[in-house]
């Protein structure tokens, strides 16, 4: 075993002198120092000597690992010092700042989610988040939504299995929160939202909708449009206008489709505003009887308006980013060119 022991230290020792690396030395000491080495087997070997040998080889193994450990860590070492002494020797000037590594930002959406919320706040709401896995009932049946309406079709909306479902909006948070708090009620109800919609400048599968409720006595469509025109003034400006036109939606009565005038051309026409003077903002109306009843809140004593926004549109416009594609791209290029401030 002695020539073994001899002929194995001759091999490690011409190993470590032709190291060039740092990996050159992992392998190395892994090889010759190893649990799986030729080293570390010999003592599992020793009971193959006499009692009266064992000492004495045991000390020889010991010394080979002793001197093999030594041989590694020059030479690691040697080569540490190379290195150095390569990089003084370029052009390269050590002394100088190294690489400027560029803050992050928020992402416009980010940016304008939180301005929505400083807004309503000010206005005397308050922010209520929910689920986006949500079941039928809180998603359509509560919203007053009828089992044929379009909207609950597999073309429309995403279903997951026992009847859950990923929320088309953010309703489902107006519903749990009448679920469980009395009138008055006032709240905001940001968050994302999917429908099955193909990409394309104006729809995207996911995309981020605010809406506002308010539950109280004596509330009246007066009061809506009051709140729609001060979150156009505080988010576009004193000049901008507001106007809403009758539409249908299953969960208000009487509702509207609420326009604010072209933040581009200042309602003159133009290619953005498709020469109306006018952009179409979100659905608002009334709360429907229906849907308060479905939430046990009386519609004989409170009445109260519903309006929801989309956060994606209102970052398009604030940016004047011309497709709303871009803003889930994460490209590096459109977030630097909006970079927001970091709030």
């Amino acid at each position: 075993m002695q020539s073994e022991l001899k002929q194995m230290l001759s091999e490690a020792a011409g190993a470590i002198a032709n190291c060039r690396t740092a990996n050159d030395i992992l392998n190395t000491r892994a090889q010759y120092l190893g649990k799986k080495s030729f080293l570390n087997s010999l003592y599992g070997r020793l009971k193959e000597l006499s009692s009266e040998e064992r000492p004495a080889f045991g000390a020889l193994i010991n010394e080979a690992r002793t001197e093999l450990e030594t041989k590694l860590s020059a030479k690691e070492q040697e080569l540490k010092a190379s290195a150095w002494e390569a990089k003084q020797n370029t052009d390269m000037d050590l002394s100088l700042p190294g690489l400027y590594a560029s803050r992050g930002s928020l992402h416009p959406i980010k940016v304008i989610r939180r301005e929505i919320d400083r807004i309503f706040i000010s206005m005397g709401f308050e922010i209520a988040e929910g689920f986006e896995i949500e079941d039928e009932f809180h998603n359509f049946d509560a919203l007053n939504t009828p089992q044929d309406h379009p909207s609950r079709n597999l073309a429309d909306t995403f279903y997951l299995e026992n009847g859950m479902l990923l929320r088309t909006q953010t309703s489902t948070v107006q519903i749990r929160v009448m679920e469980s708090h009395k009138p008055p009620i006032r709240i905001i109800s940001p968050g994302r939202c999917y429908r099955n919609d193909k990409p394309d400048p104006s729809h995207s599968p996911v995309f981020h909708q605010v809406e506002a409720l308010v539950v109280d006595k004596g509330i009246s469509m007066s009061d809506l449009t009051d709140t729609l025109q001060n979150f156009a003034t505080l988010m576009f400006g004193k000049g901008v206008k507001t106007r809403i036109r009758p539409h249908f939606f299953p969960f208000t009565e009487p509702s509207a489709e609420m326009d604010i005038s072209c933040v581009v051309c200042k309602g003159a026409g133009c290619r953005m505003c498709k020469h109306s003077g006018w952009l179409e903002m979100g659905g608002a109306g009334m709360v429907d009887p229906n849907v308060f009843k479905a939430v046990g809140i009386d519609p004989e004593i409170y009445s109260g308006f519903a309006f929801g926004l989309g956060i994606d549109r209102i970052t398009l416009l604030k940016y004047g980013i011309p497709d709303m594609r871009i803003l889930f791209e994460n490209d590096l290029r459109m977030l630097k060119q909006f970079r927001g401030e970091s709030l």
